[in-house]
């Protein structure tokens, strides 16, 4: 990794030959201070299953890599507090699912332009092309959970934690999520059975 400053007092990384986001603290030693083994493993181990998630749970790659990136960036720069938390990736998804969410949200009040986004899933995250699109026709919190759960495999309480709600919540939305693509599945179209 190497960390240096921008012009404007922040800080800045470049990973993996990617460039993280600049952090905003004015001191480059509070960046060096960040033991870099641990997040070093983390990161390798966690940026392709969160950006997978991400890219699931949101249809667009193009955002789930922004989204990831900046989940990312904010984990580096708070890591000896993310590091401590039970699962650091459910905190990484939660901030980049939050941080797509504000993404989407400023986009519809810009004005419209002829230019769409690619909205097109990676090849590699999925390879049913039936599945995906009766994921992609859930609600975003229904599909977070789907993803969370059965891409990830991740338990109900790591589900809850990344998204913010009560296990409760997470069974009853992945009940209605599962009776949902069940319906979906039978008939292409959408249309209830």
């Amino acid at each position: 990794m190497r960390v240096w400053d921008v012009n404007d007092g922040s800080t800045a990384a470049t990973w993996d030959g990617a460039t993280l986001p600049a952090v905003g603290d004015d001191s480059i030693e509070a960046v060096q201070a960040i033991p870099v083994d641990t997040f070093e493993r983390f990161f390798r181990a966690e940026v392709g299953p969160v950006q997978r998630s991400l890219t699931l749970t949101l249809g667009d790659a193009d955002l789930a890599a922004e989204a990831t990136a900046e989940a990312m960036a904010r984990a580096f720069a708070r890591w000896p507090k993310v590091s401590g938390y039970d699962n650091p990736a459910a905190w990484v998804h939660r901030v980049g699912l939050n941080w797509a969410t504000s993404r989407w949200r400023k986009r519809r009040r810009e004005v419209l332009t002829d230019h769409e986004p690619d909205r097109s899933l990676d090849a590699a995250v999925t390879a049913d092309p039936e599945l995906t699109s009766a994921l992609a026709r859930l609600d975003i919190d229904q599909r977070a959970v789907v993803v969370l759960r059965y891409h990830l495999d991740w338990s109900e309480a790591d589900t809850a934690a990344a998204l913010g709600i009560a296990p409760g919540t997470v069974k009853s939305r992945l009940s209605r999520a599962l009776t949902r693509l069940a319906e979906m599945l039978e008939d292409p179209h959408g249309r209830p059975a």
